[in-house]
């Protein structure tokens, strides 16, 4: 089964989103920074062809498999040693534990296994409690003056715990697998280790049904491969399919619009996030097939998803994965009789079909279930009043008056669309007959020169920006490669192609004249030749389907940050969405900002310092008073959805015991281990949190001084 993106991104780029015609039908007329970012309400999540609908679809029941998604984020058997999906995500989608958070720069090449002393003078480290007065992690005398000096800052990363370190030895009857203990040189308090810490802040998983790709870096690729996160660019991923004459076969799968299924299967094998060292999706599939799922979690008895098939005692499920998985999937990718893979286990049983597929199974169903997962129903979202901008009727008067900061700040160009964020897919966020092919790529004026003077004009992956959050070279983002040696920017394989014809790795296409800054603007004609990459129609603009020739390009790669060929992609991050923003800190892709004022002053000084390839067209010095600054906030709380705030459907879920941090004391069961602490997030029903319970609150307002 193959599915081509381009093919289905170009027929389908008139069938999707609502936009604010006003704003494009009186140009003259509108707010000097453009309109209001359209509503979330009514806009569709991207569809992802033949997986529940068509002739043959793959999911032939979608609430079974909506289930068996909710089951599997919430299950802490998926885990090695109890760390769900959810584990990371409990809390407005997102992390709210402030103990062993913790990780020492690990992707900075000079300087990846030291922790630094915290801005509080503690020494942090391995089971460190965050404090308020640890943020943010880069501090100046002045905060709305990027040129003050320096009072702190670390590379060290506030991000979210994981597994130990261990090796995987065999699946076990109990909740853990059974691993061998390594000491682990980096996470550990005397000679017991702690947790694993991630390398980068876990982003909130609501409304992640409209990205385009997943990760801060990108690489959870918009083309599920039944296998690995990386779509098309891992050719050997394939799952075993039963064919038309009854035979089963191994068939690659090319599943678009299915970021979501990539992103699942990364962390439930990844060895500081979830897994054992060496364990697999069929080792996964072996351990929990057979079992009841969430079987030592309460569900609630009014679960909006799950309530129907609670346990009586409230205590698990009443059925199986293996049974979730054939009454959710279509017969031919589970049926097949025979052998299919040796075993993990020398003189173990061969894999059956539903080991073997366990990955495709758990990716598909996953995204089935964060699609539910969309928060649309907030103040932002209520009807607009006529005019310049467009006023949700839901705000009060500081709420406007900051959405009036918020448009003049250049905020929207980022945080752009329903989703407010420009990393969505290209038909969420923009008009979709504004270009003549999906705009991945894009080439903006950024911060910079090529000769020494004057502005450079850049590529970019559209919604990835360099805004100086920390130096470059501490983190590439999407700047860097996958594991087969292959770019993880569109607009570095862009490049590639325009070099050499190379094609590039992922189906995209890109027409010069849709770019914001063509080419045509700033090479002379004689450097020119016409598009012939082009796919669709230019219309209007075809006097910019124009691209340098290949000899211009190396001449221009020569200069100083390439020139007039700057791809301006090392240290660039994803645009997150602001939806629900309030709940989701710390903020940023390494945590390093506590509170929504302290967002504003980051991006008001135009960032911490000025990388080379640092975005400040958008990201520059500008004034804003106290006021502004308050209104600026009360708008950005607008953007909260109180089903979302109170943990009402389809925020819902069972109960789930978080790992946080240690106490000074070893496992009892793994002497090389420091024994966890937990928190445990109870079971929520449909009506959400109650008075007792209280709503969820700001990640800031958890930590001490």
């Amino acid at each position: 089964m193959h599915f081509t993106l381009l093919t289905s991104l170009l027929s389908s780029r008139h069938t999707l989103i609502v936009v604010s015609l006003l704003s494009l039908l009186n140009a003259s007329n509108a707010w000097p920074h453009g309109n209001t970012p359209a509503s979330l309400q009514g806009i569709q999540v991207p569809i992802t062809p033949g997986l529940v609908e068509g002739s043959d679809p793959i999911i032939i029941d979608k609430e079974t498999a909506i289930q068996l998604g909710k089951a599997l984020f919430w299950d802490i058997n998926v885990g090695s040693d109890g760390m769900a999906c959810a584990s990371c995500h409990f809390h407005a989608g997102a992390d709210a534990r402030y103990k062993n958070q913790l990780s020492p720069g690990q992707l900075n090449a000079a300087h990846p296994t030291k922790f630094n002393l915290t801005a509080s003078g503690a020494q942090g480290g391995p089971n460190y409690t965050l404090k308020r007065s640890d943020f943010p992690l880069h501090q100046l005398t002045k905060p709305t003056d990027q040129a003050s000096s320096v009072v702190f800052t670390t590379d060290d990363i506030v991000s979210s715990a994981g597994v130990f370190l261990a090796e995987y030895q065999n699946t076990t009857d109990h909740a853990d697998d059974a691993c061998r203990a390594n000491h682990d040189p980096l996470f550990h308090i005397n000679n017991l280790s702690t947790r694993q810490v991630q390398t980068r802040q876990a982003p909130s998983v609501i409304n992640a049904a409209f990205n385009f790709r997943n990760f801060w870096d990108g690489r959870a690729n918009n083309i599920f491969n039944g296998v690995t996160v990386f779509g098309v660019r891992d050719r050997n991923a394939s799952i075993w399919v039963v064919d038309a004459k009854g035979k089963t076969v191994k068939q690659t799968i090319r599943l678009e619009n299915s970021a979501l299924a990539s992103q699942a299967v990364g962390p439930a094998v990844n060895t500081s996030e979830m897994s054992c060292q060496h364990r697999t999706f069929p080792e996964l599939g072996r351990k929990l097939l057979t079992r009841t799922p969430l079987e030592t979690q309460r569900i609630h008895p009014d679960d909006s998803v799950l309530a129907t098939l609670r346990k009586k005692s409230g205590i698990g499920l009443s059925t199986t994965y293996a049974a979730m998985i054939k009454k959710a999937f279509a017969p031919r990718y589970w049926s097949g009789e025979g052998e299919f893979g040796q075993a993990f286990i020398a003189k173990a049983p061969a894999y059956s079909q539903l080991e073997a597929n366990f990955s495709f199974y758990f990716g598909l169903a996953l995204q089935l279930y964060q699609q539910t997962l969309i928060s649309d129903q907030t103040p932002f979202d209520t009807p607009r009043l006529a005019g310049f901008p467009q006023m949700p009727t839901g705000l009060n008067n500081k709420q406007r008056r900051g959405l009036k900061v918020f448009l003049n700040a250049h905020c929207s160009e980022c945080h752009k669309g329903p989703t407010l964020t420009s990393a969505a897919h290209p038909e969420v966020y923009t008009a979709s007959d504004s270009f003549s092919a999906p705009r991945l790529i894009n080439r903006k004026t950024i911060n910079g020169s090529f000769n020494g003077g004057g502005v450079a004009q850049g590529l970019i992956d559209e919604g990835y920006f360099n805004t100086s959050v920390t130096p470059t070279n501490e983190d590439l983002g999407v700047g860097g490669k996958d594991p087969f040696g292959n770019p993880l920017s569109f607009s570095e394989q862009y490049l590639q192609q325009l070099r050499d014809n190379s094609a590039p790795v992922d189906p995209i296409a890109m027409n010069s004249c849709d770019l914001d800054n063509s080419f045509a603007q700033d090479y002379k004609k004689t450097e020119l030749t016409d598009d012939s990459y082009l796919k669709g129609d230019c219309f209007d603009r075809s006097i910019y389907a124009k691209i340098p020739l290949p000899a211009v390009i190396e001449a221009e790669l020569q200069k100083n940050n390439g020139g007039r060929f700057m791809v301006a992609t090392q240290g660039a991050f994803k645009v997150p969405t602001l939806r629900n923003i309030e709940l989701t800190g710390p903020y940023m892709h390494n945590g390093s900002l506590l509170t929504l004022e302290h967002v504003i002053d980051f991006y008001f000084r135009g960032g911490n310092i000025n990388n080379p390839h640092h975005f400040a067209t958008l990201v520059f010095q500008q004034a804003i008073s106290k006021r502004e600054k308050a209104d600026l906030v009360a708008f950005l709380t607008s953007l909260t959805d109180e089903r979302v705030r109170w943990e009402r459907a389809p925020f819902d879920h069972p109960e789930l015991r978080v790992p946080h941090g240690h106490k000074q004391a070893a496992d009892p069961n793994v002497p090389e281990w420091a024994a966890d602490n937990f928190m445990t997030v109870p079971a929520i029903g449909k009506q959400g949190r109650d008075e007792r319970l209280g709503p969820l609150k700001a990640f800031h307002t958890y930590l001490q001084k």
